[in-house]
């Protein structure tokens, strides 16, 4: 089987150690992660962890399934397979003579980028889209010399319907979606 990469959402209770949960599943299964987002949701009781992961279609499914076991998990998602949208951030800093600047910023011009800082033998690009856009722009600019590059998780949500559709309603507990997966909803949520 190929392996790909694979955006996984996770809701979580907003509550300390979750995170180190999470991540420890993914290291005990000897899966490399390759890009971690997390942030409060709507529900500031609620957060969501966007986990990259590259592998074949089953191991992913176990991971999903494992993470699916956790206490502290309201719901989780593979997201590869859904319309979604994807963004990550990239700050690349890349050698730039004064006769460079301008191929570097057309270039930028392509890939919507911004350049954030410019002085005598450097520039700060700023890139965000989806992991090929992203990769496609470093690919570009390696040529001139990458100094250093910083990166952001990776983000994604489904373009459809929301993760956790049906834990609106304060007070009340999760209240799964007819359409979904059963195997999707699990871990009650409640507000307390």
């Amino acid at each position: 089987m190929s392996e790909e990469y694979c955006p996984i959402s996770v809701l979580v209770r907003n509550e300390p150690g979750v995170l180190a949960r999470v991540a420890g599943l993914f290291a005990r299964r000897g899966f490399n992660i390759n890009s971690l987002a997390v942030g409060e949701t709507e529900d500031p009781q609620v957060s969501r962890i966007t986990v990259v992961v590259k592998g074949d279609p089953h191991t992913v499914d176990q991971a999903v399934k494992q993470l699916r076991r956790l206490v502290s998990v309201i719901k989780v998602r593979d997201q590869s397979t859904m319309p979604r949208v994807e963004r990550g951030l990239a700050l690349i800093k890349v050698r730039a003579t004064p006769a460079q600047r301008g191929e570097i910023m057309q270039l930028a011009g392509v890939f919507r980028a911004n350049v954030d800082h410019v002085d005598g033998h450097c520039m700060v690009i700023e890139v965000s889209g989806n992991r090929n856009k992203i990769e496609a722009m470093i690919d570009m600019l390696k040529p001139y010399g990458i100094m250093e590059l910083a990166r952001t998780g990776q983000i994604v949500l489904a373009r459809v319907r929301s993760i956790h559709q049906g834990m609106e309603g304060a007070g009340s507990a999760y209240v799964p979606d007819p359409d979904e997966d059963p195997q999707a909803t699990y871990n009650v949520y409640q507000q307390s």
